[in-house]
């Protein structure tokens, strides 16, 4: 059974061709709504169960509470301790994976329609009996802490706290997510329970299911696992402030190449102009080989092997990012090339070839992410998340092909800020101007 899950995982391919995805919005009795997309010519289903939240959630003091409970959920169930839980997963050929970001927890489930009767009390189990044994609190803690010692040796870890630190201030976006050494090594059981008690509620839940289910069935599936969850969590975090301010900051470390984190602030994911933001970013940095940062810093000076841009809009603040390496003694000379391309597009924009070459890419390669029951499942939650509508896919190329030239150059003026751009820099740079 092991070998038939693996061959189905492995084997399947996106379900049908891009155009012909059909998303149903279902309903369960109970009310819990969800998104569908049936597929019956494979006996095997994915749920993608996402909760707002994540790590923003703990509290000051409690940094890492959330992440050390996501590690903690399949750690034992009921009357399962980790090791009869682990043999139980295993006989029914299911997969279950569990994840904490700053703004979700999310459990993706995969099974074969034979066992879902089965797999589905299991997950049940899990989501409403968790153990928190604590032998496993210690286990997970060990393992957290033991990665916590590694990213402080990690230049682009070490990069990426610093960054937050000074872009988000005391907002939770501004500390790490899985915590501190000192924070995670005080950490509780019973924190481990008040994050658990924060997260799994019914007031932002989303849901995705592909595969070989039909609404009906789905509906009853989650009434049975979710409606008695608790009606409302933990209240999620204020927005944060980004107080992003340019300049070079620099973390001295023993290396032989820098690290470079630069960005500013960005564009929300529902801002009109994030269709334009989107394709500019591709073409600045964003684009691999194709992109203007690429061919200015790798393969015209030789500055780096790879650079690249990324817009983030995260649900309580948007930043737009890029990151870079290079020699001590050449990180100076990046630096100043990433400004004058962040200022040229800022003051120039992008051609329309640039903008033509884009719009192929950016359309040709968008159905490349429909690979899997599972990958599908979690870019419809993502939808639902992001209060899209439910035949984005459908239309989301047509939106990419919309934006004009004067779009795009209007929103480089607007958007860019070279005098706001930030590099924090992790290494031994010499010659910064600062």
């Amino acid at each position: 059974m092991k070998r038939l899950i693996a061959v189905l995982v492995s084997c399947l391919i996106a379900l049908p061709a891009l155009a012909e995805i059909e998303i149903k919005e279902v309903t369960s009795p109970s009310g819990i709504k969800a998104w569908l997309v049936e597929d019956h010519s494979i006996p095997f289903t994915a749920l993608e169960l996402r909760f707002r939240g994540g790590t923003s959630l703990d509290e000051p003091d409690k940094r890492g509470a959330v992440y050390l409970m996501s590690g903690l959920i399949e750690e034992g169930a009921g009357d399962m301790d980790a090791r009869t839980y682990a043999r139980e997963l295993e006989s029914l050929a299911a997969s279950f994976q569990y994840n904490a970001t700053d703004d979700t927890v999310s459990i993706s489930a995969q099974f074969l329609t034979e066992n879902r009767d089965e797999v589905i009390d299991l997950l049940h189990t899990t989501i409403h009996e968790p153990r928190f044994d604590p032998d496993a609190v210690e286990r997970v803690r060990a393992q957290v802490l033991s990665g916590l010692k590694s990213d402080q040796t990690d230049p682009n870890d070490i990069a990426g706290l610093n960054f937050a630190k000074m872009a988000y201030g005391d907002h939770p976006y501004g500390t790490e997510g899985k915590g501190s050494i000192e924070s995670v090594s005080v950490l509780t059981r019973e924190d481990v329970i008040a994050a658990y008690e924060g997260v799994f509620a019914r007031d932002r839940l989303y849901v995705g299911a592909v595969g070989d289910i039909t609404a009906e069935e789905l509906g009853a599936l989650l009434d049975n696992l979710l409606a008695d969850l608790p009606a409302e969590g933990k209240p999620i975090p204020a927005k944060a402030e980004v107080t992003i301010a340019g300049g070079v900051s620099v973390v001295d470390f023993d290396t032989p190449q820098s690290v470079a984190l630069f960005g500013q602030k960005g564009i929300d994911r529902d801002d009109p102009d994030f269709f334009p933001a989107f394709i500019l970013n591709h073409i600045l940095g964003g684009g691999g080989f194709e992109s203007r940062l690429m061919q200015e810093v790798r393969e015209k000076r030789g500055l780096t092997y790879g650079i690249a841009t990324y817009l983030v809009p995260k649900d309580l603040a948007s930043v737009y990012l890029g990151s870079v390496s290079s020699a001590n003694d050449r990180i100076a000379e990046a630096v100043d090339v990433i400004r004058a391309e962040w200022a040229r597009a800022a003051a120039e924009g992008v051609t329309q070839k640039e903008l033509e070459d884009a719009k192929t890419y950016l359309t040709g390669a968008y159905p490349l992410r429909f690979d899997g029951n599972g990958q599908i499942a979690g870019i419809m939650v993502g939808m639902q998340m992001e209060d899209l509508p439910i035949d984005y896919i459908s239309t989301r190329n047509d939106k990419v092909n919309a934006v004009t030239l004067e779009d795009v150059n209007r929103v480089a003026s607007e958007l860019l800020d070279p005098d706001g751009l930030h590099f924090t820099i992790v290494g031994k740079p010499e010659g910064l101007d600062g």
